[in-house]
């Protein structure tokens, strides 16, 4: 759960000793065999303190990796965990360019520092006073103390530059998102994925539960940030669902309204690479594929193609066709750019013993096995088949027809495009 912080503990943390005391334990490892010893010097030198200031460190360090200068940011626990990444921050952003947004569940402020660079008018507003106090000092907002952002009842704080005796780049006060509190705005909203301390799949037992927010905001724009897992066949939704991976990794799932995408389009997936132009298909593109043996290469699309159920159109976007039309594994003559492909090398049926007569002979030691249709243990078949060679091959294990196939493979590293 992390450290729990409070009101004072936000006021030290952003006063000028606060700022020293965090510079001066953030030279300190703070590893797991340092951690007691590091606390123990940190509780001599400041009291009571000690606590935010390790754990204000410690969130900094991993968000480092996530989120683009957070290395002066506030965070709780949780908040870091469900932040977006910058780079999905980023992408959701320029599709609302130009708009005026409003996010509702804003937290420590990581989304709106994006929004903040694309769009018109930015508010974010959040029920937890600690969060938004953290997303006041992160963002750079003057009143940044607990209680002080929250407006007089019955007002609506504005975006910056409307009504404001001191415009900031991002209006926050503090709202409970199932009540509307802005008119013609973007909703922007990251429902709480866990319930009972467990992340949780289900619509309904996310906080604030989707169905109670898509009733609150009926009728208007509205963007909802989901786990890519979300039981989707629980929601009926009239728009967009849109997968999101980034580097490999599905971030999440992001519902848009129907004003907000083309007619006809209700699945999307976006893949983002760092360093390369984002990637996009949907449901509307073309999935004509031809039906043939397997190529020279098998080719494993993005996660958040396969989640979108977008792998024919993938296919057909780069000249591949699919080992089986229930599969997700597809096959080619070439590997599009930026993936990672493996070529073909033999066919067996999915025998342990004279497989591993095949492995022993072709000296096989480090063997990656991919298994998709076919119920089979990875680690199991590893254990058995006990590859001891030096050159390093990938099983493919899939269902083809009414039969497990096994594809003995090497490796491709993905090319740029």
């Amino acid at each position: 759960m992390g450290y729990a912080f409070a009101g004072p503990d936000i006021a030290f943390l952003v006063s000028a000793a606060g700022r020293a005391a965090l510079a001066e334990v953030g030279a300190l490892p703070l590893t797991d065999g340092s951690l007691l010893a590091d606390l123990a010097r940190v509780r001599r030198a400041h009291g009571a303190a000690a606590a935010a200031l390790v754990e204000t460190v410690r969130l900094r360090r991993r968000a480092a990796g996530k989120l683009d200068g957070a290395g002066e940011w506030l965070f709780t626990d949780d908040a870091l965990q469900q932040a977006t990444p910058s780079a999905v921050a980023r992408h959701r952003a320029v599709r609302l360019a130009g708009r005026a947004v409003h996010d509702v569940t804003c937290s420590i402020g990581g989304e709106l520092a994006a929004l903040a660079q694309t769009c018109t008018a930015v508010i974010g507003s959040d029920i937890d006073p600690i969060r938004l106090a953290m997303a006041a000092h992160n963002l750079g907002v003057a009143a940044a103390g607990p209680g002080t952002i929250e407006p007089e009842p019955g007002r609506w704080a504005g975006p910056a530059g409307a009504d404001t005796e001191d415009p900031a780049p991002v209006a926050l006060l503090r709202a409970d998102a199932l009540v509307p509190c802005s008119r013609d705005t973007v909703v922007v909203a990251d429902p709480g994925r866990r319930a009972g301390g467990k992340r949780t799949h289900d619509p309904a037992a996310l906080q604030p539960p989707l169905p109670d927010l898509l009733a609150a905001y009926a009728g208007r724009d509205l963007v909802v940030k989901c786990a890519p897992g979300l039981d989707f066949s629980r929601l009926d939704w009239p728009g967009e669902i849109e997968l999101v991976s980034l580097d490999g990794g599905v971030r999440e799932a992001c519902l848009w309204s129907p004003g907000l995408t083309a007619p006809g389009i209700t699945r999307r997936a976006t893949v983002l690479r760092t360093g390369h132009p984002p990637s996009t298909l949907t449901d509307a593109d073309p999935d004509d594929i031809p039906e043939r043996e397997p190529g020279a290469f098998i080719v494993d699309p993005d996660g958040a193609v396969v989640r979108a159920g977008l792998v024919r159109q993938y296919a057909a976007k780069h000249g591949l066709w699919q080992l089986d039309p229930r599969i997700a594994y597809l096959t080619g003559d070439t590997v599009p750019p930026n993936t990672r492909g493996f070529r073909i090398l033999d066919r067996f049926e999915l025998r342990e013993k004279p497989l591993r007569a095949e492995l022993r002979r072709r000296d096989c030691g480090p063997l990656e096995i991919l298994v998709r249709g076919v119920d089979l243990d990875p680690d199991r078949l590893r254990r058995t088949l006990a590859p001891t060679g030096r050159t390093p091959y990938t099983l493919v294990v899939t269902r083809i027809g009414r039969t497990a196939a096994v594809f003995l493979c090497t490796a491709t590293p993905a090319t740029p495009g």
